[in-house]
């Protein structure tokens, strides 16, 4: 929390911004599909900030900024601390903000490279080699994950801003999911690659519930252990390359952070 941002006045609305950096605006749509819930609180809550909704732009102090997107040019670079500056609480929203994103395979690789094959004109864009999370720059109150967020979950994060708690948000795997939803585990009865077992639970184990192996949407839990599920996906026929690929997707960074200090 910013201590040197007023907090409101007694019985004032707290102030909402919402601000977007590289992404694709699934997380901002998230919150708009909150349409009866946000109706419920907006009696508390004034949405100052919020150029996906409305083109009515109010300026900061900020009581909570929601911030999607990761950062990946040098006016991001500039903009974040900006957004930092004015917040009392800033809770970052989505796999972009809260790991680099899709886009955050970049950093694996030459960016200057793929600008000259994608862009006829390279040198009209103005990029940083690499895309990483908001709190790679700035001090972050809260990481809510998920490419897109749940609801459910976003939902909790604000009802808990607006009554001083600390969001309920657990840090359990997929499986803990598909155990409530009686599935059936698809990577022990099936042989489907399924990163459930090292991934955030928060999507309610869709894919699973479908026959399909969880994607890794929400990042690495808490219980990660990938020493223990990399020879269950080799048993499965995957290589060492589509291992990589496979947890190289929408949270690049985190898990190869888990990568570098769980594998020899």
């Amino acid at each position: 929390m910013r201590a040197d941002v007023d907090p409101p006045a007694e019985g004032a609305r707290r102030r909402l911004g919402v601000f977007k950096f590289a992404s694709c605006d699934g997380c901002q749509l998230t919150l708009l599909d909150c349409e009866d819930e946000l109706l419920g609180i907006a009696g508390r809550l004034e949405i100052a900030h919020f150029t996906e909704a409305s083109s009515d732009i109010g300026t900061g102090p900020y009581d909570l900024s929601l911030v999607e997107g990761s950062v990946s040019t040098p006016e991001h670079l500039e903009r974040v601390r900006r957004v930092r500056d004015a917040s009392r609480h800033l809770v970052t929203i989505g796999a972009c903000a809260t790991a680099g994103g899709v886009q955050a395979l970049r950093n694996h690789a030459d960016a200057a490279d793929y600008l000259q094959v994608v862009y006829a004109r390279p040198d009209y864009i103005d990029t940083l080699a690499t895309s990483t999370p908001i709190s790679d720059h700035v001090p972050v109150d809260f990481e809510l994950r998920g490419c897109p967020i749940d609801r459910g979950q976003l939902l909790e994060v604000i009802t808990a801003f607006l009554a001083g708690r600390k969001p309920g948000i657990p840090d359990h795997s997929v499986c803990f999911a598909c155990k409530r939803r009686g599935n059936v585990c698809v990577l022990v009865a099936h042989g489907t690659p399924c990163l459930g077992p090292v991934t955030h639970a928060g999507c309610g184990a869709l894919c699973p519930t479908y026959g399909r192996g969880c994607y890794g949407c929400f990042g690495p839990a808490g219980t990660t252990h990938l020493p223990a599920l990399v020879p269950v996906l080799r048993r499965d026929g995957m290589s060492e390359d589509d291992i990589g690929r496979f947890l190289h997707t929408f949270n690049v960074s985190d898990f190869t952070a888990v990568e570098e200090e769980d594998l020899p």
